[in-house]
């Protein structure tokens, strides 16, 4: 059997044992390089993934050719439910950004699972729910919070899976800029006036997350 250690995190965190059992049984491993792409937006799918190691950028690109980041995951995380319950083009680009493994469960294989096991199809349900939940409050925030209050959300949640007292976003001034939905001169801006503050500080890495109470103080929008 093999070892669940790497699926007990992330979205997969409080699934039932059946259910990571199923995914574990199901699941062809595969290793990527930095850089690789697992699939494009358009891309035609039927399968889940869960992550073992590593991390993942999900991006799409404007009709005016501007790269949006939705998402970056990390161990534990699931993707591709949409398409896996409902076959067809991909919603987003999916690329390695470390070297990492994962999982890969075809829709074939996991809907024959279903039929002598039911309470999987309903437990999948339940969690792609969860995340169309998460998906919502992230369009909300796009919409509506100040630029200021997003930027200290996404730097927090790009951060959470990291316990480091000072974590490492290993990401550009640009890249950061995609995933808040911003001009890169208007993260820039706004990451200079945290610097001076002591909340972070920029280097050739990325940057360095000093001041975490601070940050979430700044994600805190009251609306008026």
């Amino acid at each position: 059997m093999r070892d669940l250690g790497p699926i007990n995190a992330g979205f997969l965190a409080d699934a039932s044992p059946a259910l990571k059992d199923a995914v574990s049984r199901l699941a062809q491993e595969t290793t990527l390089d930095t850089g690789t792409v697992l699939f494009r937006h358009g891309d035609p799918g039927d399968s889940l993934h869960a992550i073992l190691s590593g991390s993942f950028e999900f991006s799409v690109i404007s009709s005016g050719g501007r790269k949006l980041t939705l998402d970056v995951m990390h161990k534990g995380a699931i993707f591709g439910e949409i398409a896996f319950f409902d076959p067809g083009p991909r919603t987003a680009t999916v690329i390695a950004l470390e070297p990492s493994n994962l999982w890969t469960v075809s829709g074939s294989d996991f809907l024959g699972a279903m039929r002598d096991e039911p309470e999987l199809g309903i437990e999948m349900l339940r969690l792609a729910g969860k995340r169309m939940r998460w998906m919502g409050h992230q369009l909300s925030e796009q919409v509506f919070q100040p630029l200021a209050t997003r930027l200290a959300g996404k730097v927090l949640y790009l951060a959470a899976h990291d316990k480091d007292d000072a974590p490492l976003l290993a990401l550009s001034k640009t890249e950061l800029a995609e995933f808040a939905g911003a001009s890169r001169e208007a993260v820039s801006k706004i990451l200079s006036g945290w610097a001076r503050c002591g909340y972070v500080e920029s280097t050739r890495g990325g940057l360095r997350l000093l001041d975490r109470q601070a940050l979430e103080e700044l994600s805190k929008f009251v609306e008026t």
